[in-house]
C-alpha cells in the first residue's frame, strides 16, 4: 500500500475550476491593455498630424473632414447594425449626445486649435493628464484603485509635470497649453462616461451614432470657419493626414478605446494612456524635427515605469 506523504498538496476538481476561472480572468485584462495600448499609440500620432496641419487646414475645418471621413469608414461595418437598433439609441438619445459632446466634438476641436500655438509634444505630455480625471471619476463611483495602481499614477503623473515645466516646475502655459488642457478634461469625462454605456447599445452602433452626432454638431461652426477663413487646398500634404486621422485615429483607435474600457475600466486604461507623451515625443523628434534631450528621455523612463507599475495586475 502507497502512502502518501501529509505534506503534498493534493489538486481537487474544485482547485482546478478555480485555476482555470483565473486563467480565463486574465485573458480579457490583456486583451483590454492590449486595446489601450493600441489606442494611445495610434493616437499619439493625431498630435503630430495637428501640429502639421496648423497652418495649411483651419482647426475646426480639420476636426470636421476627420469625422465625415470616420463616419465613412465605419458605415460599411456599422450602419446597418446602427439601423437595427435604432429604437435603442433614439431611448439613449440623451446619452448619445453627452458622449458626441465630449468626444467628438469638444476634444478633437481643442486639440485641433492647440496645434496652433503649441508643440506636438507638449500635447501629448498634457494630455496625459487625463487619466487622473478618469480616475478621479471612478473613485466617486465607488471603484477601488488599490495601492499599485495610485502609485503607478503617481509616478507617471510627476514624470508628464517635470516634462513640460521643463525641470522647472514652473508652470508656464502657452495658449495652445490652455487648448489642450481643456481638451484633457474633455477626453478623461468621455472615458469616464463609457462605463455608463447601456449594455444594449453595440461597439459599432456606438461609434457610428457618436461619430454622426458629433459631426452634426460641429457642422454650423465649420459652415461658419468655410465663410471667414476659406476652405483649403486638397493635396497629398492635407489629404493624407485627414485619412490617417478619420480612419485610423478615428475609427479603429476609439473603437479599441472603448473596447478597453468596456473590459478593464477607465482608470487602468488611463494608466496605459500615460504612454502617450513618450509616443508622441518619438514621433515628433522623427518626423517633425521637435527638440529630445536628456530630461525627455529621463521622463520618459519615469512615465513608463508608472504605466508598468500601475497596469500590472494584483496577485
Amino acid at each position: 500500500m502507497t502512502v502518501l506523504d501529509r505534506t503534498t498538496p493534493i489538486r481537487t476538481a474544485s482547485d482546478a475550476t478555480r485555476a482555470s476561472k483565473a486563467q480565463r480572468a486574465a485573458r480579457p485584462i490583456g486583451l483590454g491593455l492590449a486595446l489601450a495600448a493600441l489606442a494611445t499609440v495610434v493616437w499619439s500620432g493625431s498630435f503630430v498630424t495637428s501640429r502639421a496641419l496648423a497652418d495649411s487646414v483651419p482647426p475646426i475645418q480639420h476636426a470636421f473632414w476627420r469625422w465625415i471621413i470616420a463616419i465613412v469608414a465605419v458605415a460599411p461595418f456599422a450602419a446597418r447594425q446602427a439601423w437595427r437598433q435604432r429604437a435603442v439609441l433614439r431611448k439613449h438619445i440623451g446619452f448619445l449626445l453627452l458622449a458626441s459632446l465630449l468626444g467628438v466634438t469638444i476634444y478633437n476641436t481643442l486639440v485641433n486649435q492647440a496645434g496652433v500655438t503649441t508643440t506636438a509634444g507638449n500635447m501629448g505630455m498634457i494630455m496625459a493628464a487625463s487619466p487622473v480625471l478618469m480616475a478621479v471619476y471612478e473613485r466617486l463611483g465607488g471603484a477601488k484603485l488599490g495601492a499599485r495602481r495610485v502609485t503607478g499614477m503617481l509616478i507617471a503623473c510627476a514624470g508628464v509635470l517635470v516634462l513640460v515645466s521643463g525641470g522647472s516646475l514652473s508652470m508656464d502655459f502657452a495658449a495652445g497649453d490652455l487648448w489642450v488642457i481643456a481638451g484633457a478634461l474633455s477626453f478623461g469625462s468621455y472615458s469616464a462616461l463609457l462605463k455608463r454605456k447601456p449594455a444594449e447599445i453595440g461597439g459599432l452602433p456606438f461609434l457610428f451614432a457618436t461619430f454622426t452626432l458629433g459631426a452634426l454638431m460641429l457642422l454650423p461652426v465649420f459652415v461658419a470657419s468655410f465663410v471667414m477663413q476659406g476652405g483649403f487646398e486638397p493635396t497629398v500634404g492635407t489629404v493624407s493626414p485627414l485619412l490617417y486621422v478619420g480612419v485610423v485615429s478615428s475609427a479603429i483607435a476609439f473603437f479599441a478605446w472603448n473596447k478597453a474600457i468596456s473590459i478593464i475600466g477607465a482608470a487602468r486604461a488611463g494608466v496605459i494612456y500615460y504612454l502617450q507623451p513618450v509616443c508622441v515625443a518619438l514621433l515628433s523628434f522623427a518626423v517633425l524635427g521637435e527638440a529630445m534631450g536628456w530630461l525627455q528621455v529621463m521622463c520618459m523612463g519615469l512615465i513608463l515605469g508608472g504605466v508598468v507599475l500601475g497596469a500590472a495586475r494584483a496577485k
